[in-house]
């Protein structure tokens, strides 16, 4: 007999609340303290942010490390800071957040979208060796869902070509390749802080990196074109004012010292889940083993195959999975080059030749994932037990048993 369906009104598969953020009194009473103090921004007084930089630095493994308003913010200013000029090329990747290609944009330059390994759905690095032009200047590569891209293969053609390496790690905080920690392999590693990060003060982001030329203009940038021994009236750059406040640096320190342990449980819950869902017909996990030694798993992404659960359409079968009880989503509907922004140009005052079209583009691993096969599911239930685990891929099984 079949079981009867949550979204039916039978029992949920998994009654587990997964919280996030996660706190405890001591948060609560250190953000007091800063209160009270009434020295709640940067400059007012800037120890507590200096020694979250200091401390997110040494984690990351690089000399430096500069915080800002957002990841997107992070982005764009470490771009910015390695020298494009109007009109260069910056190649990326099609599945991925808006700011990823956004912040390419608004640095007066050209995004070149390159198509993803279907197996990781990291951007290929094949695909950036045949989109490298005169005009390529730098490539952003995505450790998408805190799944490392394979950085040896990038940097080998950023080295050749004499290209810019910024990582977006803004889902990879505490992941690794090869040993390293993400955002510390190329010129400048890039990560969010916003309310669904791995780690988070609700709003913000950072960048990370060992080169001190970059280290001084992003630092001058984010903090209206000031340099390092000016005057405060004094301004040498076009920045503005990206700081964060005491307020953020406080949550994210406290928050730091969570992040090893979570990193770790959300890196052995998804191999565990990795070993029960590539045994159910129709759910592939992605795949791992090409280079990542720690897994941080902002999301846990598999691709669903509808003809195994009798054509139910994706978005089904996500609404389905959530009433069970575990938090996903069906994940990108559509690759970003299809984005009114890119079809319709709609670039205002930016410096992109009108040569440049979109219309063509066509990614076809990107599609694919986008229409027809991925399913995420939030890094907070990544947190959860090895029970939660086992009911995670009893859940999709109920689903493919009753449709």
């Amino acid at each position: 007999m079949k079981e009867k369906l949550a979204i039916n009104g039978g029992p949920k598969t998994v009654n587990t609340i997964f919280p996030w953020p996660v706190f405890d009194q001591k948060d609560i009473d250190e953000l007091t303290d800063i209160v009270k103090s009434g020295k709640w921004g940067d400059p007012d007084c800037s120890d507590i942010v200096a020694e979250f930089e200091q401390e997110f630095a040494d984690f990351c493994g690089t000399k430096y490390a500069l915080a800002c308003v957002n990841g997107s913010v992070a982005l764009r200013i470490a771009l910015i800071a390695c020298g494009v000029k109007p009109g260069d090329e910056v190649i990326i990747t099609p599945y991925t957040f808006i700011a990823t290609a956004s912040i390419v944009l608004e640095s007066n330059c050209v995004p070149v979208f390159v198509d993803i390994d279907p197996d990781t759905y990291n951007i290929d690095p094949a695909e950036i060796e045949k989109a490298v032009t005169s005009r390529t200047k730098a490539i952003i590569p995505v450790h998408f869902a805190g799944q490392a891209c394979e950085m040896d293969r990038i940097m080998s053609i950023a080295e050749k070509h004499g290209l810019k390496v910024i990582e977006d790690a803004c889902h990879g905080h505490g992941a690794e390749y090869r040993g390293k920690k993400l955002g510390s392999i190329g010129d400048a590693g890039c990560f969010s802080f916003q309310s669904s990060k791995n780690l988070t003060s609700g709003e913000g982001g950072i960048v990370v990196t060992d080169d001190e030329k970059l280290f001084h203009m992003i630092d001058s940038l984010r903090n209206v074109g000031r340099v390092k021994g000016g005057e405060w009236y004094e301004h040498h750059y076009l920045g503005c004012n990206y700081r964060i406040t005491q307020l953020q640096a406080s949550l994210l320190r406290s928050q730091l010292r969570r992040l090893e342990e979570q990193t770790r449980r959300r890196h052995e819950n998804g191999t565990y889940l990795n070993s029960l869902l590539e045994k159910i017909d129709g759910i592939e996990p992605l795949k791992r083993g090409k280079g990542e030694t720690i897994h941080s798993y902002h999301l846990y992404i598999f691709k669903y195959d509808k003809s195994k659960f009798n054509d139910l359409p994706k978005s089904e079968f996500a609404d389905m999975l959530n009433a069970e009880g575990v938090p996903c989503f069906m994940g990108y509907p559509e690759p970003l080059y299809k984005q009114a922004l890119f079809q319709e140009k709609n670039f205002m005052c930016y410096a992109i030749p009108e040569s440049v079209s979109y219309k063509e583009v066509s990614c076809k691993n990107a599609e694919r994932a986008c229409y027809n096969e991925s399913i995420w599911i939030m890094q907070n239930a990544m947190l959860g037990s090895k029970s939660d685990m086992d009911l995670f891929a009893s859940a999709i099984m109920k689903i493919q048993n009753a449709v």
